[in-house]
């Protein structure tokens, strides 16, 4: 019956599967062909669409170390039933960002030189091995619910044992990857556009991705309610709005200060005046200001709409859309007037993009459908009530042995 459900074609099953195909294809002649031959890219424009989309994952996938230090670290358990929604897509994100890279290499068959090349003075460095340690700690921290699904609770036991300086590590990586991607671009302060180089770039990337990570939570409660439950889904997923709420919150003041700490930067280094020459980068600019900071922050300001389920999924849309605008017009539109060429991705480019976006987002559907994702405080209990019965099972087989 579950394969007569999986296999049941629905426009976007069968909208899925010719975006995969088309992309698989694109990834064939990339490999074959070459970069010059299908995509846009050059030497005045080496980094384009694939790195932006980089820039976008890493910073959806923020909520995971956010989530993951609340809960285990600061001991603050009302959000538990974030963690697992907060892992999977950290872990999901991470490894769409992997896929590109190694698609965006010149040459992808050296993708292990960092492993044993190093060059400590490279921030590049520093970003290769932060993405493969967070997303070895990302693996780690999700097994669990993975070994749950087959009653394997011994291996269990032995990661909770690491889990907080497992926790504690992910932190730490994420931290420096966020920041370090903002890094990546003060070493072009004379192509950057002025609305965008600043030397708080790194700080700037950090906490904007808070405020997206946990919109990102909010985005996919709403999303996976919808697909798994015809009744009111927040409260079947264990998800219930005072949690919402509260990560809205602080939704709300990483917006806050982010805007702030921009506000002094413009202030500070005399950048007003960029504000008022009409520009293509300034109206773009405006754009990202607005849908991702102004809007978002008005409304959540508000009690009424940090309560409302609906009004929350929209803010929830507006604040990714900001993060999705910003690290495009840095790693694109900032770079566009230094370069002199006018870029805009090729098919393939797109098409593979789009492959493993589809791919990412079918996965979390198929492992929140079929693996204890959404938890709420009853299921919670039981399952730590079911885990404590299987230890001491385990304790006296131990001891009769």
């Amino acid at each position: 019956m579950k394969l007569m459900e999986i296999l049941k074609p629905t426009f976007w099953k069968v909208f899925s599967v010719l975006v995969v195909i088309v992309g698989l294809v694109s990834t064939f002649l990339r490999f074959s062909q070459g970069l010059g031959a299908t995509t846009n890219l050059h030497d005045q424009v080496p980094w384009g669409l694939w790195i932006g989309f980089d820039f976008i994952g890493v910073g959806l996938a923020a909520a995971g170390f956010t989530i993951a230090a609340t809960v285990h670290v600061f001991n603050i358990h009302k959000y538990e039933a974030f963690v697992r929604p907060a892992i999977l897509t950290a872990f999901l994100s991470y490894s769409v960002v992997v896929c590109l890279l190694i698609v965006d290499l010149g040459r992808p068959d050296h993708f292990w030189h960092p492993l044993v090349m190093w060059n400590i003075h490279s921030v590049m460095f520093e970003i290769t091995w932060c993405l493969i340690c967070y997303t070895t700690v990302l693996l780690l921290e999700f097994a669990p619910v993975v070994l749950e699904k087959f009653n394997l609770h011994k291996p269990i036991k032995y990661l909770k044992m690491i889990s907080i300086p497992v926790v504690i590590l992910g932190v730490l990586f994420s931290t420096l990857h966020q920041s370090s991607f903002g890094s990546l671009y003060l070493i072009v302060p004379g192509k950057l556009h002025p609305l965008w180089y600043s030397s708080l770039l790194p700080v700037h990337f950090y906490i904007s991705c808070i405020a997206s990570g946990l919109a990102m939570i909010i985005f996919e409660s709403f999303i996976i309610a919808r697909a798994f439950s015809k009744e009111d889904g927040f409260n079947n997923t264990g998800l219930k709005m005072n949690l919402l709420t509260g990560a809205s919150y602080v939704v709300l003041i990483a917006l806050i200060g982010g805007f702030l700490l921009k506000a002094y930067d413009f202030i500070a280094n005399g950048k007003l005046g960029y504000l008022f020459v009409a520009s293509t980068e300034t109206y773009l600019f405006y754009l990202e200001i607005i849908l991702g900071t102004f809007i978002p922050i008005a409304l959540l300001s508000q009690k009424k709409f940090r309560e409302d389920k609906k009004w929350l999924y929209l803010i929830s849309i507006a604040v990714i859309c900001g993060l999705i605008l910003n690290r495009l017009n840095v790693s694109i539109t900032g770079l566009v007037a230094s370069s002199g060429i006018n870029y805009f991705p090729s098919f393939d480019e797109i098409s593979i993009t789009m492959m493993l976006v589809v791919l990412a987002i079918s996965a979390f559907r198929f492992i929140a459908k079929y693996f204890t994702v959404f938890i709420d405080e009853e299921s919670h209990s039981e399952r730590n009530e079911h885990t404590e019965k299987a230890e001491i099972v385990n304790a006296r087989e131990v001891l009769n042995s």
